[in-house]
């Protein structure tokens, strides 16, 4: 994300271990209503594991009513005698597991379910939430907006991160619990529904259209997008063969263009430095949403609010790796995402006439200690309300630079291969990072990474 800015079973059953004990007898145990993150302990549940959404979802832009069916296939990781989902205002007017009706319980934005049976460690089950209403975006502890985001037009511009999935579907909603979706979306004729993946189909009958989405990779909830708007659509294949699918408002169709132009070459650079690109779609979705302000790097297709400029699409595009096929266990480490994708900014300037990453440095270094660059260490925001602010993203890319001098070129951008390579599909935190860093440099970064990623204030010495 730019400006404000695994699940395996194993791991959710670390979760369900830690935070709602172990399984106890033949009634089972409800799942912790929480994923554990002290930033959101309000976001996910401890005791299942999703593994697929489909979503089968209609929109009238007039009325900005949603009408939406979840179909859920989970993975219960203790005998689950309760769980919870995460949705935000939203009613709900059924509930079944595997079939058979549930007891379900609002209790704020949690949507606590019980089954008919409890469900036995290990087990498959699947869950159906039919549910409608007018959706409303939350504000995040920074003060944005988040979520299902409707225009004055009519159209919606849907970026989650970093809780706003709840806004428009049931969900296990932290990026802890990764899955795979198929959503559905149907509007009036000569609108435009776009999410992420590939599209399956597209066909329209009495009067509306429906566009099918698929995302095969695991895909963290708030990277799921179903941005609506009379967009222009362009698809094609890149030389390498990968579709490519953009959506653009109108309004911002003659700035985007030179831009997204680029795309192609700004996956093939990439790839150049990180490997091969993750997933089997990519593209792009371009909004006339002017007072949001930000872009979010939405699975294969990251949403903007407005045009891009070649930086913010560089970005985007390098979250693809570092975010999206490698996410975060925690929010604590949003560093790992930012400070990436800010210092993929940084290479893609210092090889097509900019400064190079050594003078974006110093440049930052110049800062006095009263910026606020220096006001928290990019390692350790502190709360939910700073992770979107500037140190994760520029001390975080100061952060890459420093190790890149420390070891060497030829030993970083392995590091950075190796990262996205071991990683894949998954999860890492810092200090996953931390000691792969010393394991492929042979050297102890201890010194550096307690400096320039954990020091309070500005470092003495650059």
């Amino acid at each position: 994300m730019i400006t404000r800015r695994l699940l395996a079973l194993a791991a959710t059953s670390v979760l369900a271990a830690l935070l709602a004990g172990a399984s106890q007898g033949g009634g089972g145990t409800p799942g912790a209503p929480t994923a554990g993150d002290p930033y959101f302990p309000q976001s996910g549940d401890g005791g299942y594991h999703v593994v697929h959404y489909g979503l089968t979802l209609g929109y009238t832009p007039g009325t900005r009513n949603l009408t939406g069916t979840a179909q859920l296939t989970s993975t219960a990781a203790q005998d689950l005698s309760s769980f919870d989902l995460d949705l935000s205002g939203l009613t709900v007017s059924s509930v079944l597991v595997d079939g058979r009706p549930a007891a379900v319980r609002r209790d704020g934005v949690k949507l606590q379910i019980t089954p008919a049976q409890t469900l036995p460690d290990g087990a498959t089950f699947h869950t159906t939430v039919v549910y409608a209403g007018v959706p409303e975006n939350v504000t995040d502890p920074d003060g944005s907006a988040d979520g299902w985001i409707a225009q004055p037009d009519g159209s919606v511009f849907v970026a989650g991160e970093p809780q706003g999935a709840m806004t428009w579907f049931p969900t296990n909603g932290h990026p802890i619990d990764k899955s795979t979706y198929d959503i559905s979306v149907t509007v009036p004729n000569g609108w435009t529904a776009v999410a992420n993946g590939r599209l399956r189909f597209q066909c329209s009958i009495g009067g509306r259209t429906t566009f099918a989405w698929r995302e095969s990779q695991p895909m963290a909830a708030y990277l799921a997008t179903a941005s609506i708007g009379r967009f222009q659509v362009s698809q094609y294949w890149t030389a390498g063969g990968l579709p490519v699918y953009t959506a653009v408002d109108p309004a911002e169709a003659a700035a985007a263009a030179p831009v997204l132009a680029q795309l192609p070459d700004v996956i093939s650079w990439e790839t150049t430095l990180f490997g091969r690109y993750p997933f089997d779609a990519a593209g792009a979705i371009v909004a006339h949403a002017p007072k949001i302000g930000y872009a979010l790097e939405t699975q294969t297709r990251p949403v903007y609010a407005s045009a891009p400029d070649i930086d913010t699409l560089v970005h985007e595009t390098a979250h693809q790796w570092y975010g999206d096929s490698v996410s975060l266990n925690r929010w604590k480490d949003i560093w790992l995402n930012e400070g990436f994708a800010t210092y993929t900014e940084w290479l893609w300037d210092a090889q097509h006439g900019g400064p190079s990453t050594k003078q974006r440095f110093a440049r930052d270094y110049a800062l006095p200690a009263t910026n606020e660059l220096w006001s928290f260490p990019a390692g350790d925001p502190g709360s939910a309300a700073h992770l979107f602010a500037t140190p994760p993203y520029e001390r975080g890319a100061m952060v890459l630079q420093k190790l890149r001098e420390t070891v060497g070129d030829p030993i970083f951008f392995l590091i950075l291969r190796t990262w996205a390579d071991d990683h894949r599909y998954g999860h890492g935190d810092t200090a996953q990072f931390v000691q792969l860093s010393a394991k492929l440099s042979g050297q102890n970064l201890d010194a550096m990474f307690a400096t320039w990623l954990y020091g309070q204030g500005k470092p003495a010495q650059p």
